[in-house]
């Protein structure tokens, strides 16, 4: 006689449907949606499960596989799941490819038109990291592309965090704010109204803030719920991005910044 299957061999055994699809897999890109809309506050597993058409010890075991591969993250307080960091950094790495292919173009232009080194950067989990840059070739500059840079004292950074919203913001000014030079925001409710000033008038300066020597002007790539993708920015020594030269370089880099947008959200 042949050894009988236990339930979990005997559902793993039968898996694949008629559609080619491995019904495990389903489920848990299932509990992955539901985790997903269940934010900020989560869920517990057993609502999940509910959510899902699921039971509870299907759900548990497979909320601990993709809690154990960073997919998901459990709060150990009140057992409520929200989505991992490995889902957001996974995210991250298919949309850097495909944001730098459809925005080189840009910067391109944008370093062109303003003599100064055009740069974009993405959002990640402990700042502001440039994917890519284009420098002028008669000028001698620093390279940034894939640095990551604290995002109060950028104005790369100060543009990502006007467009966030509030608590995300609070997340992402925890701690002491760091004095780079004598011109860093380290007062978080200066810092704030600043913020609100640079939504209003839709782009971001840094006078010396990071490098003492160093001017930037940044705008945000959106999308369609004014989110922001990515930002764009000109920086270079501040005799030749001066204050004069803000608001030109602005309107540059927002209208730069609603190419890429609508040929990111055109797919």
């Amino acid at each position: 006689m042949a050894a009988a299957h236990a339930p979990d061999e005997q559902h793993q055994v039968g898996t694949k449907d008629a559609g080619n699809r491995v019904q495990s897999v389903d489920r848990a890109v299932a509990l992955l949606g539901a985790v997903s809309a269940a934010a900020p506050e989560g869920k517990p597993a057993a609502e999940l499960a509910a959510d899902c058409g699921l039971n509870r010890a299907t759900a548990w075991r497979l909320l601990a596989t993709l809690e154990h591969h960073g997919l998901v993250e459990r709060d150990p307080l009140t057992n409520r799941y929200a989505i991992g960091f490995e889902v957001a950094r996974l995210a991250t790495t298919a949309s850097v490819a495909g944001l730098i292919r459809r925005a080189h173009d840009v910067l391109e232009q944008l370093c062109v038109e303003t003599g100064e080194t055009a740069n974009i950067a993405v959002a990640q989990r402990l700042g502001l990291t440039y994917v890519d840059e284009v420098a002028p070739p008669l000028v001698l500059s620093a390279r940034w592309l894939g640095r990551q840079v604290p995002v109060h004292a950028t104005s790369a950074g100060k543009a990502l965090l006007a467009w966030l919203p509030e608590t995300e913001v609070d997340a992402m000014l925890t701690g002491p704010l760091v004095e780079y030079t004598a011109t860093t925001r380290t007062n978080t409710d200066t810092l704030r109204t600043e913020l609100a000033q640079i939504r209003a008038q839709g782009y971001s300066v840094s006078v010396g803030e990071m490098e003492s020597q160093l001017n930037g002007v940044a705008a945000p790539v959106l999308d369609t719920r004014q989110r922001p993708i990515a930002v764009l920015s000109v920086w270079g020594p501040q005799d030749r991005v001066s204050e004069e030269r803000f608001p030109e370089l602005a309107a540059r880099l927002v209208t730069a910044a609603t190419e890429i947008s609508e040929r990111l959200t055109e797919g």
